[in-house]
């Protein structure tokens, strides 16, 4: 009798990953939604070490921070485990309110560029769908 349950062999497991970067996901795709310039990156301590790593197309991380003292509807932007700076205020509700509906999103870098002592970061917010 066939059940339509296939057995996991040490061959299907190497094929099919079991985790991480090699493991086959679902289809995905990413939705560019806005441009934006990230707000703060002259509180960030490290900015001037990283600059040189801010390239375009860098992929940048971004966490929600709903205990923030300032805005409850707070998204920080990370390069690796550091917060360079924010979702400015006046764009983060939307994004804000899917994230925490569970939508994944992340930005990528357009251009980084030293305007003075202050490191401008433009980027675009993509939804991962």
């Amino acid at each position: 009798m066939e059940t339509g349950i296939v057995k996991l062999t040490p061959e299907l497991l190497a094929f099919i990953g079991t985790g991480g970067v090699k493991a086959i996901a679902p289809f995905t795709r990413e939705i560019f939604l806005l441009d934006f310039v990230v707000a703060g990156t002259s509180f960030c301590k490290e900015i001037d070490n990283l600059e040189s790593e801010l390239l375009p197309e860098t992929k940048l991380k971004m966490i929600r921070h709903p205990k923030n003292e300032y805005d409850e509807l707070a998204i920080g932007i990370y390069y690796n485990d550091i917060r360079i700076g924010w979702v400015p205020q006046e764009i983060n509700e939307m994004i804000s309110r899917l994230m925490d509906a569970g939508k994944a999103f992340f930005c990528r870098i357009t251009s980084a560029k030293r305007k003075n002592r202050w490191l401008k970061i433009d980027a675009k917010i993509y939804m991962v769908e």
